[in-house]
């Protein structure tokens, strides 16, 4: 096969099959939905499944394995979006990715502690392959300039989110109810699904995620192994390694603050060779990307210290029926699908009247309803019951101003990346950008550890310190994340005009 022409992601698709976008979307869109199903299928459960089925403490072990699993599934981005410039292409890591995903989720059902951290590990590297490339070929498929971009990109958020609404109901209920690796059994199963939609639907693409060179990617490099199997043979042998990691977090959270500072380098490095426009424009994403990091350690308590809270302190009773825990994981994801649609038409029509928030302002936004969030929960954990329970119209409230604030930066900041980056070095920003989640996840597990008052490794609190000052530990660990959330909401306010000089007209 040719090599694409320079001018293939530049030029985008004039077609309008797709809602008014390109065809690729859907196949994108629906790719994406089912990975996130498997995503957050597992997510769901990997927290819950730690302290109640293998008994880990929760601040000593599973707090600390979840944080580290999430720093690592966002830190290998980094590596996978690289490879994908440098000789994959997009369309070879998307496959890769999900492949090895789905062997890990699939892995987790054999009930063994040494198959856990094997899975992980698969899931860890099978994401750094997948997520970057897939989000940037939904770049890809516009032309620079192309007013359809943030809207496209909202779409794609949209199917993110409709996988991460509908994969708690199922995976939720069979793991917690039926049999844990039943509802690992269901994630897996929607990313073989999410794969075989995405080997149906790539013609769809018109060659937007083909490697540029071929040729090259098939020529023998080693032992007479070309590069794309040298990379399959690396990747899916690396999972076991990675899996050691788990045994010790803290190992593998300095092999995540190393890789930062290396790739912090790198892109300090990249606009120094720009020219004074790609230079600026590079300097504004750093300063995003530290924001980023801030809503979503935040944010991501959901899955930790959100999920435990909600499984031991909050109301789950609705007409009768007491819920699992793990269910509740949906509520963000169906916000986010019934709130997405508002959200993309409210930029549109502030745009014309000059209203439409910059980037960054969009983003000391979401701060200021990431703080106002944790106010709510702060103060309905201040008006629990005598036994320390929490009315779940608070905890509902705060997934509420998490998810309006995530739509101010989530999908304004994957379409940002893919504008501020150069075109040739959006995979690796783009792996760039997921870095800042991964070190948002060490951030989280260390505020989820704080909330704890379980010492004894086991799935129960101790009488001595349950109900009210149990909760109340909760509520003074979230009171500090709201002052930061409000002081660094603050300071980007401040920033704005600065940061917007840096952008040079990316809007």
């Amino acid at each position: 096969m040719a090599a694409n022409p320079p001018s293939t992601s530049a030029t985008g698709s004039t077609d309008t099959g797709f809602f008014g976008h390109p065809r690729g979307l859907s196949t994108l869109f629906f790719t994406e939905m089912w990975e996130r199903f498997s995503f957050y299928g597992m997510r769901a459960l990997l927290v819950l499944y730690m302290w109640k089925h293998l008994g880990y403490p929760k601040d000593e072990k599973a707090y600390p394995i979840y944080g580290m699993y999430g720093a690592l599934v966002y830190a290998f981005p980094v590596i996978g979006g690289w490879i994908a410039n440098k000789w994959l292409g997009y369309r070879h890591s998307i496959i890769l990715g999900a492949v090895m995903m789905m062997l890990g989720q699939f892995t987790l059902m054999i009930p063994d502690e040494r198959a856990f951290t094997v899975a992980l590990g698969l899931l860890c590297v099978g994401n750094g392959f997948f997520k970057p490339n897939i989000s940037s070929t939904v770049g890809r498929l516009y032309a620079q300039g192309d007013r359809r971009r943030d809207g496209g990109f909202t779409i794609f958020y949209m199917g993110i989110n409709l996988g991460a609404f509908l994969s708690p109901l199922v995976c939720g209920p069979l793991g917690e109810e039926v049999d844990w690796k039943y509802g690992f059994g269901a994630a897996g199963l929607g990313m073989l699904i999410g794969l075989v939609w995405f080997l149906r639907g790539h013609s769809t693409l018109e060659g937007k995620a083909d490697p540029d060179d071929a040729a090259l990617l098939h020529r023998p490099a080693f032992l007479g192994l070309s590069r794309l199997k040298l990379v399959w043979i690396g990747a899916l042998a690396s999972a076991p390694a990675i899996s050691f990691a788990f045994a010790s977090p803290q190992v593998g959270k300095t092999i995540v603050q190393v890789v930062s500072v290396g790739v912090l380098l790198g892109i300090i490095g990249l606009a120094l060779k720009q020219d004074a426009v790609g230079k600026l424009r590079l300097f504004a994403l750093i300063v995003l990307m530290f924001f980023h990091m801030l809503f979503w350690a935040g944010f991501e308590q959901a899955g930790s210290s959100f999920n435990v809270m909600t499984d031991t302190y909050v109301k789950r009773s609705i007409f009768g029926y007491e819920f699992p825990a793990s269910v509740f994981q949906s509520v963000n994801a169906v916000m986010i699908v019934l709130l997405a649609p508002f959200f993309s038409m409210l930029w549109k029509a502030l745009q014309p009247k000059g209203w439409d928030p910059s980037i960054p302002m969009k983003f000391a936004l979401a701060l200021v309803q990431l703080g106002l969030g944790f106010w709510l929960l702060v103060f309905g954990i201040g008006r629990s019951d005598g036994s320390g329970m929490v009315a779940l119209t608070w905890m509902i409230l705060c997934y509420l101003l998490h998810t309006t604030g995530e739509l101010c930066l989530s999908p304004v900041g994957l379409s940002a990346v893919t504008k501020l980056a150069p075109q040739k070095w959006v995979g690796f920003c783009m792996g760039g950008w997921f870095l800042t989640i991964a070190n948002a996840h060490i951030l989280a597990a260390a505020i989820a550890g704080m909330t704890s008052t379980d010492k004894s490794g086991g799935a129960v609190e101790t009488a001595a310190l349950a109900g009210k000052a149990a909760v109340q530990q909760y509520a003074d660990v979230f009171q500090q994340v709201l002052y930061v959330a409000m002081g660094s909401a603050v300071l980007l306010m401040i920033l704005t005009p600065f940061v917007k000089k840096l952008m040079k007209g990316v809007e």
